[in-house]
């Protein structure tokens, strides 16, 4: 049987229907061993035989009441001959915040029919199997831990993490009410975890596992039981549970998570657990036929994660959360997961599918029936192999909702493709499309219907609706994107970019033939690359040093991080000097760049080079759009040197550098923080990294001279920017905005006297006020800064401890 065909869903038919429940009610009893022998539901039963193993406390019981106090908020273990609670008795642990281990060492199962109460943690073990009758009332303020698996004293006294083990075939099955008021509730079998009750924990997790040895720790933030080593059981959840974290976990065996009528499986977070929700049975089946709902403390958000083998889906299956997402080793998406899918997307949330290509899997995923959803929710669906929309099928969205087609999911190059053999409507959408594909697979378009009044949202740097991408997982696949430099890439995993140590990475475009194409880093990483120079045939044209040599105007770099190191070596031929426009992204940039981010260093000459090119952390020469990116390059150069761009002729907004920068050549003048030369705009953006002007300033005669903290030539525009980096530059004095200014300074430009030693902001042309020279403390006080918007919608924030504004959006990073 294929992998495919093995993804079954639940029965449809009304007479399928009723045999699968009726089976399913066959393994819910069967596994449950459910009731034990009468004599356990007497009214007179009481816990028997109880004696302190580890630790200390007492026992005593007065009529239908067993009271056991253990001092101090201690930790203590009981054996017991046999613990079962009949009904209208009651068992009382008096334990302060601390913890009590109760192993039965007798034959019989537990059956709590009566009332359990602790102040602190209970652990009941017994090999034989454990019930909580349907009059059962279980409340702990601690940790409440039923299991048929046994553990280790000592570990458990010392308040380490615990394994439990064993080989009972006896069952956990609560059919009444447990709570813990104050930590978490754990279920615990070999063979089955049945739940037809109600389990709440509202400030822990519940967790419900099955498997043959069992690791249980503590965590504050996340789920608290793994299993080691599976044993093919099976839980079964027909119940409620309420906690603020939920995890059904069965590695090998099965989940039958078959609750319907509402949301019986609700996670709603705590201040330091997010609500989430796991349904893991990473060999065996998870199965849905309910409600499953996630959500933070504040209501928003949740997440719910469902790894197994196989997975099938009831006609009211849904999860209500922020984000939904399934794993798998191959999955055909038919009715009923559509179904599920769909219903799940129309309530808001962001359903996630990975194929993991596991167990021998072809790693494909197909969507075999119509997906139509409405509202912002977001489907990515993600192969291990190909991804393919069969003949018939629609992917359709009315509202903000986008889809994501990706195949190679883990980044090898294994040759996956994206086949659209239905259609894709997004015409009345105003979200977007895009799908991803191995260098070496195909795109397969098929019908794609987009919205003619579909807009790029601000600062997503996007230029269609629906765009199809190559992947790029490799150095080798990074140097061929120059075969096709008008083509979209998107990088599919970090790359490890030090074999261009070789010398042998040339730059992406050029002057001639520069890249007019998308690139998309997907929020991931070039690292160690090592920048080599493209020469121009005519030695009046400078080098390009950069990842890309040239953007063009149509081209689009975005979410993207570079690190590296980058040299001008080569003389030109006319000056004998450097000739270079070099950064460590691009040399020049005329098309638009979003949310990139360059580290790394940067150098070209020395104080008895000629250099007249331009260099710049980021870019070094701007003619395009710069948003919401930032430079720490460390650059030494003698040309044109800014921390961001060497010179801008574009625009550059919301922006930062930090590099250091030292101004050092035959013909050296000064480098600007932000900017060298800036003939176009700047705007909320600011400058870090110290400027170092050395030796001193060789133009010709009454050649003005010096760096400053943001620009050290402004002929352009500059609005709501600021300056702080020491600037130091021996014989002549630190400047705080711009050396010269002929263009326009606006009034809410700062720069920090105290960090950047300079008491002026301009030295030549058209000067700023001196008022605008703030001390470090004023620098730090929002009110200090004119027209700057520092409310959650503005540009501008004011963390707690900050020496100076961020932008609002470097807080997410």
């Amino acid at each position: 049987m294929s992998c495919q065909s093995s993804y079954r869903s639940l029965p449809d038919t009304p007479i399928e229907r009723s045999r699968s429940a009726k089976r399913l009610m066959f393994i819910s009893l069967s596994l449950a061993g459910l009731m034990p022998a009468s004599a356990a539901f007497a009214s007179g039963v009481l816990p028997q035989g109880g004696q302190y193993v580890s630790g200390q406390g007492s026992i005593a019981a007065s009529g239908n009441h067993v009271v056991v106090t253990q001092p101090g908020s201690t930790r203590g273990v009981i054996d017991w001959r046999s613990f079962s609670i009949g009904n209208y008795n009651t068992v009382t642990f008096n334990n302060g915040s601390g913890a009590t281990l109760n192993r039965v060492t007798g034959n019989s199962r537990s059956a709590i029919l009566g009332r359990l109460d602790a102040t602190g943690t209970v652990y009941l073990i017994n090999p034989q199997g454990i019930v909580v009758g349907p009059s059962g009332i279980i409340n702990t303020g601690g940790r409440f831990v039923a299991s048929t698996l046994d553990v280790c004293n000592c570990a458990f006294m010392n308040g380490d993490t615990l394994t439990l083990s064993g080989q009972s075939d006896a069952s956990v099955v609560n059919l009444g009410k447990i709570s813990s008021s104050g930590g978490d509730v754990f279920l615990v079998a070999r063979r089955a975890v049945v739940n037809t009750g109600t389990v709440s924990a509202p400030n822990g997790t519940a967790e419900f596992a099955v498997g043959q040895q069992v690791l249980l720790q503590d965590s504050a933030s996340s789920q608290q039981v793994f299993v080691q080593t599976g044993s093919k059981g099976s839980i079964v959840d027909t119940g409620t549970v309420r906690a603020a974290q939920i995890n059904l976990e069965a590695a090998d065996g099965n989940i039958y998570a078959l609750a319907g009528g509402g949301s019986r499986l609700r996670a709603t977070g705590t201040a330091t657990r997010d609500g989430h929700v796991w349904l893991v049975a990473n060999s065996g089946l998870v199965q849905q036929r309910g409600e499953i709902v996630a959500s933070d403390a504040n209501g928003s958000g949740g997440t719910v994660d469902m790894q197994a083998a196989r997975l099938a889906f009831g006609d009211r299956a849904v999860v209500r959360a922020g984000a939904w997402n399934l794993s798998t080793p191959a999955f055909t998406i038919d009715r009923s997961a559509a179904g599920a899918l769909q219903r799940s997307l129309n309530a808001g949330t962001s359903v996630d599918v990975t194929t993991t290509g596991a167990n021998g899997a072809t790693g494909n995923l197909q969507v075999a029936s119509d997906l139509r959803w409405s509202g912002a929710g977001s489907l990515t669906l993600a192969a291990y192999h190909d991804v393919a929309v069969a003949n018939g099928a629609t992917i359709a969205n009315k509202g903000t909702g986008n889809l994501t087609m990706r195949a190679d999911a883990t980044a090898i190059d294994n040759g996956s493709s994206v086949v659209n053999n239905g259609a894709i409507d997004w015409s009345s959408s105003t979200g977007g499309v895009s799908a991803f594909y191995d260098m070496n697979g195909t795109y397969t378009a098929g019908t794609q219907l987009a919205n003619p009044g579909w807009a790029p949202g601000p600062y997503s740097g996007l230029v269609t609706q629906i765009t199809a991408y190559k992947l790029v997982n490799s150095f080798a696949d990074l140097k061929n994107v120059s075969q096709d430099l008008a083509g979209n890439y998107a990088l599919g995993t970090n790359i490890d970019a030090s074999a261009s140590s070789d010398g042998s990475y040339m730059p992406l475009g050029n002057a001639a033939t520069p890249f007019t194409g998308q690139f998309d880093g997907q929020g991931h990483a070039i690292s160690s690359l090592t920048l080599e120079a493209w020469s121009p045939p005519s030695p009046y044209d400078p080098q390009l040093i950069g990842m890309f040599g040239s953007i063009g105007s149509k081209g689009v770099v975005r979410d993207l991080s570079v690190n590296g190191t980058g040299a001008d070596n080569d003389q030109n031929p006319l000056s004998h000097g450097l000739y270079a426009d070099m950064g460590m992204l691009a040399g020049t940039n005329g098309g638009t760049i979003v949310r990139v981010n360059v580290s790394g260093t940067l150098s070209g000459g020395n104080f008895y080079t000629v250099d007249d090119g331009v260099a710049g952390g980021l870019v070094g020469d701007n003619s395009g759009t710069i948003v919401r990116s930032s430079s720490s390059v460390a650059a030494t150069t003698g040309g044109a040197l800014g921390g961001l761009a060497g010179a801008n002729e574009g625009s550059i907004s919301q922006s930062f550098a930090t590099g250091a920068l030292v101004s050092a050549g035959y013909t050296n003048e000064g480098a600007g923080g932000l900017v060298g030369i800036n003939f176009g705009s700047v705007t909320q953006s600011y400058a870090t990294g110290s400027t170092t002007l050395e030796g001193y300033c060789r133009g010709a005669a009454g050649t003005p001279c010096g760096g400053a903290a943001l620009v050290a030539i402004n002929n352009g525009t500059i609005s709501q920017s600021f300056g702080t980096g020491l600037v130091t530059q021996p014989f002549y004095e630190p400047i705080g905005v711009s050396r010269t200014n002929t263009g326009t300074i606006a009034s809410d430009v700062y720069w920090n006297r105290d960090t950047t030693g300079a008491t002026v902001g301009v030295v030549y042309g058209t000067t700023i006020p001196d008022t605008n020279g703030l001390t470090s403390a004023q620098m730090s006080t929002p009110s200090s800064f004119q027209g700057y918007d520092f409310s959650t919608t503005g540009a501008w924030a004011m963390p707690a401890g900050a020496t100076h504004p961020v932008l609002r959006w470097q807080l997410t990073q």
